[in-house]
């Protein structure tokens, strides 16, 4: 045999072994978050299964949504808080300088319920995000003894605020986070969801917020319910008043300062519709996905090359290695199939959807390069008609 024959013999058994290693190394991994999920979730309550309290005696809840440009959601959002069988609400909701029909909508409702006090903004002030900016004045007119942070096209059960204030009452929390059922349209977004959960799940760990002696913290969008006492003891939004994030940074300042909270999911209570295309998820994730890595390229780098080694190779490694090592890989996509299964359910995804994991998490991959992109060539973001240099967004860290 020639030297050039043994070397290329050589290098083909060094890529076997290579191959053969990451398999293995792939599907311990693998075990481990499937162990790891699996026990976390377990630990997490649902909504639906909380007792409301019977009492004649409710702390009063201040509902505050930052709109801007939300027509097409705000009015059955609004509705399903109005039709709440809480008895002591107020819904405050901050006007972002919409352009469209919100505020007509708003001060149309308010005529007829007094509990919705709608509040108008005209301006934005320097080194503020419009939406926190927006939540941060609301909160200032709020007269509840808890506040819940909501968005403008969440709508829940009539029993979900009323619910969420008993645990927390009962399980002296001074921060609940809900997470909602998210629904999207078409095959590919509601393969999404799942994927999207489960990589929230593993960079989050969510469970772990409502240990004291963790660092793990949790913030939510949809249902940031805290007690006004505390939000205001660590100053409100103004830490974050850069943050795209702002909902799981709130989170995290509060469990900084030696707050009690938790995470509870709220499939079947409190419901969103999330993107209604897939041209909107591109263009809806473009504010925050590079942000959730701090603005680090190289962050963005790492995480791309391993999604793409952990959870996208096996796939393709099945049907281009053989032996052993196919078998390794089977075996993880066989396990990565769990893992998806057991955490769709839980956002509002189906388990079937399960097969389409290497396309989601290409999407994924894109997503966040989109983002990582488009605020690198912009020198920021662009969000609601607004441009936020990237200088004033990565001074706000936290």
């Amino acid at each position: 045999m020639s030297s050039a024959g043994m070397c290329q013999r050589l290098d083909l058994r060094a890529m076997e072994k290579f191959l053969f290693s990451l398999a293995a190394v792939t599907v311990m991994a693998y075990v481990v978050i499937l162990l790891d999920l699996w026990r976390g979730n377990h630990r997490i309550r649902s909504l639906k299964d909380i007792a409301p309290l019977e009492q004649t005696q409710w702390p009063t809840v201040s509902v505050i949504i930052a709109a801007r440009n939300e027509a097409r959601h705000v009015e059955e959002a609004l509705q399903s808080l109005l039709n709440q069988d809480y008895p002591q609400l107020e819904i405050i909701v901050a006007d972002d300088r919409s352009t469209d029909r919100t505020g007509d909508i708003l001060n149309r409702m308010a005529a007829r319920d007094a509990r919705l006090r709608p509040l108008h903004i005209k301006e934005l002030p320097p080194g503020w995000l419009g939406k926190n900016h927006a939540q941060h004045l609301a909160a200032r007119h709020a007269t509840g003894e808890f506040l819940l942070f909501t968005d403008a096209d969440i709508v829940m059960n009539p029993t979900s605020i009323r619910r969420a204030v008993s645990y927390a009452e009962r399980e002296r929390r001074d921060h609940l986070a809900i997470g909602p059922e998210a629904r999207m349209p078409g095959v590919l977004l509601n393969a999404f969801i799942g994927v999207f959960g489960l990589f929230f799940s593993l960079f989050t760990r969510p469970w772990k917020a409502a240990d004291p002696r963790s660092r793990r913290f949790i913030g939510i969008g949809a249902f940031n319910l805290m007690r006004a006492a505390v939000y205001r003891r660590i100053g409100g939004h103004e830490a974050i008043r850069m943050r795209p994030d702002d909902d799981i940074k709130l989170g995290k300042l509060i469990k900084q300062n030696g707050y009690r909270q938790e995470l509870l999911h709220g499939v079947g209570m409190i419901a969103v519709e999330w993107y209604a295309s897939v041209r909107e998820l591109i263009d809806g994730t473009e504010k925050n996905f590079f942000s959730g890595l701090e603005y680090n390229l190289w962050a963005a780098i790492g995480a791309a090359l391993l999604q793409l080694v952990f959870f996208v190779w096996p796939f393709v490694a099945v049907l281009a290695t053989s032996g052993a090592t196919r078998w390794l890989n089977a075996a993880a996509v066989l396990i990565v199939f769990a893992s998806y299964a057991m955490g769709a359910p839980t956002v509002g995804g189906r388990r079937r959807y399960a097969v389409l994991f290497p396309v989601s998490v290409l999407l994924f991959i894109y997503l966040m390069w989109n983002s990582t992109r488009k605020t690198l060539m912009n020198g920021g973001i662009n969000w609601r008609d607004t441009h936020y240099s990237l200088a004033e967004l990565k001074a706000n860290k936290l």
